[in-house]
């Protein structure tokens, strides 16, 4: 397929972690406009707008060949058929995106933090199992995580108005983006440009609040549950305990005692088809050389 693009293009083939962001970044250098496309899932689009963040001569997008591409969910059910078209792509407009910095880390869809996020975070070691699938290995951390380990975990959580001192919540979603864990849309409002952070926090739920409430939560009916989980709309959460936190942004896992997640002062440039609507058309078509990821 790369061979018979129209138009001139470089491929890199990364082989570990943090090669997306190296490669981004030793591309940019020159800083000559380019755009950037990120042959992958969320992970390997985090790589690139850590690399890319910033920078006004570049622009990403994301082919979605990986397993989970959630991001990409906000341009609509076909997402997929709009990204593989590689040609639709180069000649698509681009915007500029907002970014969430978590302390220190960019995101440009979802961080989380509590029980989704150590769901999240054990898949990876499941999938090291021989015989485990990725659904496999997902159930088996579910199964650990909510009947084994319990859902709540002490949280002191200081957002806008909102001040959740040293009690137990089940988790914290902070949203740039709308979709995250293979299936949630928790905050369907969320816009990638709009300047503005939309945060749920789920209080402290036993098993059968859980239960039920999940399916309402992943479908973003939050506003239905107003004593059950609360909601802020701004530009900046922070989150602390005595225990260890996982919070997971874009997919990455990262552990701490003590997190700040705030609009970050940097944005990206992100391109996409034409006619692939995220919100409203904002043509802004940029020209330059290209380079695949």
């Amino acid at each position: 397929m790369l061979d018979k693009l129209s138009f001139p293009h470089q491929r890199r083939y990364t082989t570990g972690e943090g090669d997306a962001q190296r490669f981004t970044q030793e591309a940019a250098s020159s800083g000559e406009p380019i755009r950037i496309y990120a042959c992958g899932g969320d992970g390997t689009l985090n790589e690139v707008v850590n690399g890319a963040a910033g920078l006004e001569h570049v622009a990403i997008t994301n082919v979605p060949k990986g397993t989970g591409n959630d991001f990409l969910k906000i341009f609509g059910p076909r997402y997929r058929d709009l990204f593989y078209n590689l040609e639709a792509l180069a000649a698509g407009p681009q915007t500029s995106f907002d970014l969430i910095d978590c302390n220190g880390k960019l995101g440009i869809d979802v961080v989380c933090a509590g029980v989704d996020a150590r769901i999240a975070a054990d898949v990876h070691r499941y999938k090291d199992w021989r015989f485990v699938s990725g659904m496999g290995a997902y159930s088996l951390s579910l199964l650990e995580n909510i009947f084994l380990k319990g859902i709540n975990r002490p949280l002191t959580v200081e957002m806008g108005d909102i001040s959740w001192r040293e009690q137990s919540a089940a988790l914290l979603c902070v949203c740039n983006g709308r979709h995250y864990g293979g299936g949630f849309n928790p905050m369907p409002q969320a816009m990638p440009d709009d300047g503005v952070l939309d945060m749920l926090l789920v209080r402290k739920v036993g098993l059968f609040t859980f239960l039920r409430l999940v399916g309402e939560y992943a479908k973003g009916n939050y506003k239905k549950y107003p004593h059950l989980i609360l909601e802020h709309h701004g530009q900046e959460v922070s989150f602390s305990s005595g225990q260890e936190i996982v919070a997971v942004v874009d997919g990455e896992v990262m552990r701490g005692r003590s997190f700040t997640v705030r609009l970050s002062d940097r944005k990206v440039n992100f391109f996409y088809p034409a006619g692939a609507v995220y919100s409203r058309e904002k043509a802004a078509v940029s020209e330059g050389r290209f380079s695949t990821l």
